[in-house]
């Protein structure tokens, strides 16, 4: 009776099916920008991006709030429109920024807030500074990749939005003339990595 029993369980665990294992996605940095906003003297709003970053994604269908994210670029990779902009961006006026400085991302943890939505919270690292922020993030679509050359291949989008102090991360020189706080919308799609 033993022996049938164990058997019994084994059948049944080999019908049930097999939970999804987490997926591990790297950034396509050719589809991978992030926009930032600043009200200027309240005349404008100013804009700026960065575009090209590179991170990964391990997201878990099954448990999504035990997904992670990781975000890294370099702050000399902003494109502002305006060479002059850029040069006083990267001057000891704001950041002050050397070839190899970068801006880094990385998730601490998830809350599910709804079937393709969640707030990320993570460690934001800017200007040397590193604070807590909270990402309001949208999972767009999660399915194979419909165009070559990564036809076929799982894929995932989001996008996300947060506000930060530029003053949290010492860059708060011309404050209230140049708005302390800065929205910044994120959107990137990433593949499956082999």
């Amino acid at each position: 009776m033993t022996r049938f029993a164990t058997l019994a369980a084994v059948a049944a665990l080999a019908a049930a099916p097999a939970l999804a294992a987490p997926v591990t996605y790297t950034i396509d940095q050719s589809h991978a920008q992030i926009i930032f906003s600043y009200n200027h003297v309240g005349y404008s709003t100013g804009y700026g991006m960065f575009s090209g970053f590179g991170g990964e994604v391990v997201y878990d269908a099954e448990n999504p709030a035990a997904s992670t994210v990781s975000v890294t670029f370099p702050v000399r990779s902003m494109l502002t429109g305006w060479e002059a902009r850029f040069e006083h961006f990267m001057s000891p006026d704001f950041f002050d920024a050397a070839e190899d400085e970068a801006v880094s991302f990385t998730s601490t943890a998830i809350e599910v807030t709804g079937d393709t939505t969640g707030k990320i919270t993570g460690d934001l690292t800017l200007n040397g500074v590193t604070k807590p922020v909270v990402l309001d993030a949208t999972l767009n679509k999660s399915e194979p990749y419909p165009l070559p050359p990564f036809e076929g291949k799982p894929a995932v989008g989001f996008t996300a939005t947060t506000t930060v102090l530029r003053s949290d991360f010492g860059l708060g020189n011309y404050v209230p003339f140049i708005s302390d706080e800065v929205q910044i919308q994120i959107s990137f799609e990433a593949m499956a990595t082999e």
